[in-house]
């Protein structure tokens, strides 16, 4: 069940209290009996599964190519209910981020590849950094600027020379606002910027994307800001059903696979992929964690075409389930780092019913438009579907919601995904427990209680 840090822990300095007074009371009792009774129930109470929850946050996607998303301020509780303290956004939507201030989310806002050639312009990165980021400060908690999304995978030498320049002119605008020590400037990159092989174990940079590679990860060296890499052990899947094994994808038991340069050994397929971004980011000359790594996109559709092999509800709540449970409560490290932190953000918060492409471009969500699970893993939406019915927004020509006043470019307007995308949402899980209902330990109190008073008005053992 997920549960809001913040909301939980003022009930249960409210919920202690109580108990803890009740408690106390007990103690002066002398009806021993009335007494092991009330000390069942408050260990009962305190103890509730309402309050298990997993100590790591993970990270999701916000896109929002659908005309059926609740509004952003109906988006909020439901984030909150589940634990969200990171999201990330396809564009720099104000109504979005106006919603969101004040609530301690931190968000990653992007510049879409369209307006690469426009922002390395310094004047016109000062501009949209002004425009789109500097007026939500420090309300919302944007910590993050996500300019451009996959761009060395599109072989367009156009866009591709204008990736950099344009980083470094965002980051130079934040440093002349004196906010770079609060955003950060990253890109994200498709894994097929790598060697592809299976299993994806030890790759090396195409000589291609190298130059352009080598020369972001020097900016992000200098900055601090991560490496982003968007990784689909789906995508290796449904390519190959008959020698991927499935177990191997979803983090399922299975035998494994052990690289033979390291004599490491991998039970899962995303760990292999990340240890694989690790070894050729090494291979460019960034030794021992030099550049934090991070997977800006993971997931797995919940439907699909006929020839989308793998593509169902069972093998989404595996995989995300498993990643929740497996990756966030208590993992840490793949076999190459294991004492690095993990970095996950999974694709996505909602199904997108406008997204092109095949099936499963519009079943990445975890939930659906109205506040729904789109599966079970361990958490409840909100119910929204009695405020979004009318509140939908309504994407623009370029297919978000975003709406901009200002002259210069506005916030990038299209969502990622499996095929273009960066992310980030916490959330917290007990995938797994079957939690009681959350009225069940305020109903336990309210028994306490009434044992406790109608221990008063019973004669006393002497």
């Amino acid at each position: 069940m997920m549960i809001d840090r913040h909301f939980m822990k003022q009930k249960m300095e409210t919920k202690e209290a109580g108990c803890c007074c009740c408690f106390f009371t007990l103690l002066r009792l002398h009806n021993h009996r009335i007494s092991s009774l009330l000390l069942i129930l408050f260990v009962v109470v305190v103890v509730s599964p309402e309050f298990i929850t997993c100590a790591a946050p993970i990270a999701i996607n916000y896109g929002q190519i659908a005309n059926n998303l609740p509004s952003p301020e109906y988006v909020v509780p439901l984030v909150k209910s589940i634990g969200a303290t990171r999201l990330k956004l396809y564009d720099a939507d104000p109504t979005v981020l106006k919603a969101f201030a004040n609530t301690g989310v931190e968000f990653i806002v992007s510049l879409g590849n369209q307006y690469l050639s426009k922002t390395r312009d310094p004047k016109q990165a000062l501009a949209w950094v002004k425009a789109n980021v500097q007026p939500f400060l420090p309300a919302t908690r944007i910590t993050c600027i996500a300019v451009g999304n996959e761009v060395l995978t599109f072989n367009d030498t156009f866009l591709s020379s204008n990736l950099l320049p344009a980083m470094q002119s965002v980051y130079s605008a934040l440093c002349s606002l004196n906010l770079q020590d609060k955003v950060s400037v990253t890109t994200a990159h498709s894994l097929a910027v790598l060697q592809t092989s299976y299993p994806p174990l030890r790759r090396q940079v195409p000589p291609g994307p190298r130059p352009c590679l080598t020369a972001i990860l020097n900016f992000h060296l200098k900055t601090g800001s991560p490496f982003l890499i968007n990784a689909y052990p789906y995508f290796a899947y449904k390519a190959n059903p008959k020698q991927v094994p499935l177990e191997f994808v979803l983090f399922q038991p299975n035998p494994g696979i052990l690289d033979p340069a390291t004599n490491l050994h991998y039970d899962n397929m995303l760990f292999a992929q990340i240890d694989a971004v690790h070894s050729a980011v090494e291979s460019l000359g960034f030794k021992d964690d030099a550049v934090c790594v991070q997977i800006s996109e993971t997931g797995w559709p919940s439907k699909g075409d006929a020839d989308e092999a793998g593509a169902t509800p069972e093998n989404a709540k595996k995989y995300n389930g498993n990643l929740i449970n497996k990756l966030v409560c208590g993992k840490k490290g793949t076999p190459m780092r294991p004492n690095a932190d993990l970095n996950i953000y999974v694709f996505a918060l909602f199904n997108e019913n406008m997204k092109s492409g095949p099936t499963s471009e519009r079943n990445y969500g975890l939930f659906k438009p109205d506040g729904s699970p789109a599966y079970y893993i361990g958490f409840n939406g909100t119910g929204l579907l009695s405020t979004s019915s009318n509140t939908s927004t309504t994407p623009s020509s370029t297919g978000s919601s975003s709406t901009s006043s200002s002259s210069v470019p506005p916030g990038s307007s299209s969502s990622g995904g499996p095929t273009s995308s960066t992310g980030y949402l916490s959330i917290t899980s007990d995938a797994g427990l079957h939690a009681l209902p959350s009225a069940v330990p305020h109903l336990l109190l309210m028994i306490c209680w009434l044992v406790l008073l109608l221990a008063f008005q019973l004669p006393r053992e002497h």
